[in-house]
Formats: C-alpha cells, sequence, structure tokens
C-alpha cells in the first residue's frame, strides 16, 4: 500500500431512535448524527489469470532400430537422471551382425594390405587396387554401422526429469522410430495463461508472479518469460508464460495454477481507519 492522502470528505451516518414514550403527552424522536472522514487509499493494481502447469522441456523417446524389448528401468510418474539407461532391446541378432561385420573388415584389410604390396610392384593393375580401396571402405563402415545398431539397442536418459508417459512393456516388440517414452524436465516448469488484449499492456518480462495451486494449497513465486506477439484469433487473448523453480518436483505438469502478477498500476479507493 501507499501512502494514505486524507480528502475532504465527509459521510454521515444517520442512526435514528424513536423513542415512543409518554410524556405527558409528547414524542420524543431523538436523531444521532456521526462525522466521520474518510481516506483516500491507493493500492497495487494486480493482473488476475490462470494456467496449466508443464514442464520445461519435454521429449518423445524411442528406439532408433527395431527389437524385442528385455528392460525398462522406471514407471510413469517416477523420476530420472540424465544418461541414466532408461530401457533397452535384445541385443543377440545385433552383436551376430557386428560380428560379422568385425571379421569381414578383418579380411577386407588383410587382402587389401596384400594387394598394395602388389600394386606398389606393380604386380595388379590400377583397378584392382581401386577395388579393393573401395571395399575397405564398403567394409569399414558396414563395421562401423553395426556398431551403432548395437549400440541403439539401449535407450538412455537425455535429461533430468520425470518419465509422464510409458507406452511400452518387457517382451514388446517395436518398429525403429515409434515414441515410447513421454520424459519431461520439472525441475523448472511453466504455466501458460491467457491474457486479454485489454491488460497485456500491464505485463513486461521479468514482472514477477504469485502462484496459487489449489491441488497444493501452496504458494510459489515465478516470473513472467514469455508474451505472445500475435494474439489467438479466435479468443483474442495472448499466451504468457510464467516461469517457477521446483527444486522437490511438487508442480506436475496438468496442474492449474491462479496467477497474480503485479502492474505498475494504482487503484484508488476511500476507506475509514477506524473500520
Amino acid at each position: 500500500m501507499k501512502a494514505k492522502n486524507l480528502i475532504l470528505l465527509t459521510v454521515i451516518i444517520v442512526s435514528i431512535t424513536a423513542c415512543n414514550r409518554k410524556n405527558n403527552g409528547n414524542t420524543d424522536n431523538t436523531v444521532i448524527v456521526n462525522i466521520q472522514k474518510l481516506e483516500k487509499l491507493s493500492t497495487s493494481k494486480n493482473l488476475s489469470v490462470s494456467g496449466n502447469i508443464e514442464g520445461n522441456k519435454t521429449i518423445r523417446l524411442g528406439f532408433l532400430v527395431a527389437g524385442k524389448i528385455n528392460y525398462i528401468a522406471a514407471e510413469e510418474g517416477q523420476t530420472v537422471k540424465s544418461g541414466q539407461l532408461l530401457a533397452s532391446l535384445d541385443p543377440e541378432s545385433y552383436e551376430i551382425a557386428k560380428d560379422m561385420a568385425d571379421a569381414n573388415l578383418n579380411q577386407t584389410q588383410d587382402e587389401y594390405n596384400r594387394l598394395s604390396r602388389m600394386y606398389e610392384s606393380k604386380s595388379i593393375s590400377e583397378s584392382d587396387y581401386v577395388k579393393i580401396t573401395n571395399s575397405l571402405k564398403a567394409a569399414d563402415a558396414q563395421q562401423r554401422l553395426q556398431n551403432k545398431n548395437l549400440k541403439d539397442t539401449k535407450l538412455y536418459m537425455p535429461l533430468n526429469g520425470v518419465l509422464l508417459k510409458r507406452n511400452a512393456e518387457v517382451g514388446e516388440i517395436i518398429n525403429s522410430g515409434m515414441p515410447l517414452f513421454v520424459v519431461s524436465d520439472i525441475y523448472t516448469v511453466k504455466i501458460n495463461a491467457s491474457v486479454p488484449e485489454s491488460e497485456l499492456h500491464y505485463l513486461q518480462i521479468g514482472n514477477q508472479a504469485e502462484v496459487y495451486v489449489s491441488s497444493l494449497a501452496s504458494k510459489f513465486e515465478g516470473k513472467v518469460t514469455e508474451i505472445g506477439s500475435a494474439a489467438d484469433a479466435t479468443t483474442r487473448t495472448f499466451s504468457v508464460k510464467i516461469e517457477l523453480k521446483n527444486p522437490r518436483l511438487l508442480l506436475k505438469p496438468g496442474m492449474t495454477a491462479e496467477i497474480q502478477i503485479p502492474t505498475n498500476q494504482t487503484e484508488q479507493s476511500l476507506t475509514n481507519p477506524k473500520w
């Protein structure tokens, strides 16, 4: 609250007491008048909005190769750390393919070494030398591909966060590229809110915000980090994002929140200091 200024305004509070008593045949009506001065009160104007909580960063994960799932590390709602093994596929067929690629590369390397010496002594033609050189490159590429495929049978967490959704079970055979898991960084969360066009001028990046989450019966501190540059064509509102730190992971995606954002505007009202 800002400083109070006396205003030259009086309010008359009238209490009328009617005493219907007979005194020599006369009725005594008494009127009591109480005159008080009101004060002018300036208060900061808050912008009130509501919105839904979402993770700071949400990612859909899947395997780059097909196969049979043999391990899943977490259930929905559990926290997972960056670099943690989230799931894996049965690697047997990929191990066999890698062993075959290793053997082919070794054999091709030996053949390349032998023909290189012959080429230096001009015992083979240049075309034969180019052919074995290309074969060696192909064998090397195949070996690297099979090695990568084997590594891709393991799926690691790319961030610290929570497993929001799990669309797979151990024993299930999946194709490459299928979105199997949804993970989200909720150590920092954001609230998506909509602000009417008429109130947008009250906001700016960096505004502090007080956030109340009814499901937790708790208040949190946040700040405005994004303000939309274009209005929604249907609602004529602008998207605003409020960011909050969430170290204890109390705030979950999907929760609703009520937000109070102080502005640099004030509202005037009258008050009786004795009330």
